[in-house]
């Protein structure tokens, strides 16, 4: 069995370099690199040639019209998906070269919060957050305890939710939990999948600001995947836009927009400018 660590696609270099005699920071490579990524679901073309990286502590967006591929990219990036080719490349690690235990390991360097929170209904919420700690660490049983309890703290529950049972939460509490259960292993990268999905504003605007919040105190790099552009815009600082691939024409690249939120107010491309309007649920200004 090769025990030898897995192999960098890049090799590591030093923050700091020599340049005139003078010692100078050298740019960090990207946590997350994806290159020519395919996706095709028996004759379903429905991720064409994406190419993007992300930098350490970045806030992406992920939006698009539904059917256009962003859940199927969002689990393609961490291997929950196995693209059809292309690669992604983890902290200078190609995902696809990986033994299955090492790709374990780097999995636990993400934390995933899914669409409707996925959380375990026979479990308690404290035993739910618990989860992968007693999967993925050495901790005591009083130690996992001093975490559950603060991060339900640090999501805004109270201590004494970690007993009650998920069917007994609302949507938003669910949601919570998830931010919480994602948080347990102190990731590096952390996925959100449509955070916002089937919350009235108020509730929305209370999970935007928990990621804003998470993404401060963290210190994390974070990809949210949605549909829901006030949330894209308070929350992320890059927004990256998917176009369904039945809808483009030959040779033309799936990511029509790639910029800030400042700029895609501001872009040119008649589907850009569409689906701000319809999402948004007002015109522009020409």
């Amino acid at each position: 069995m090769d025990t030898s660590p897995p192999k960098r696609f890049f090799s590591r270099l030093s923050p700091l370099v020599e340049h005139g005699g003078t010692e100078v920071e050298r740019p960090e490579l990207p946590i997350l690199q994806v290159e020519e990524l395919n996706v095709v679901f028996d004759s379903n073309v429905v991720l064409r040639d994406i190419g993007f990286s992300i930098r350490r502590g970045e806030s992406v967006a992920i939006i698009g019209e539904s059917g256009c591929g962003k859940t199927v990219l969002l689990k393609t990036l961490i291997r929950l998906l196995v693209p059809t080719s292309g690669r992604v490349v983890f902290d200078s690690l190609d995902l696809a070269e990986l033994s299955y235990f090492d790709l374990a390991q780097q999995q636990t360097r993400y934390g995933f919060v899914f669409q409707q929170a996925a959380l375990f209904d026979s479990m308690t919420v404290g035993e739910n957050i618990a989860f992968p700690l007693r999967q993925h660490s050495s901790k005591s049983n009083a130690e996992i305890q001093e975490i559950v309890h603060r991060l339900l703290n640090e999501v805004g529950l109270t201590e004494q939710t970690a007993t009650k049972k998920p069917g007994e939460l609302s949507g938003g509490m669910r949601k919570r939990v998830g931010f919480a259960r994602a948080l347990a292993l102190e990731p590096e990268l952390i996925l959100y999948d449509e955070p916002t999905t089937g919350l009235d504003p108020i509730m929305s605007g209370v999970i935007n600001e928990l990621m804003i919040e998470t993404h401060r105190q963290h210190d994390v790099t974070s990809i949210m995947v949605t549909h829901d552009m006030r949330s894209a815009c308070s929350v992320s600082d890059r927004i990256i836009m998917l176009f369904p691939v039945p809808l483009l024409n030959e040779g033309e690249p799936q990511i029509i927009f790639d910029g800030s939120v400042e700029e895609i107010h501001r872009a040119d491309d008649p589907r850009v400018k569409q689906f701000l309007e319809k999402a948004l649920g007002v015109g522009r200004e020409a």
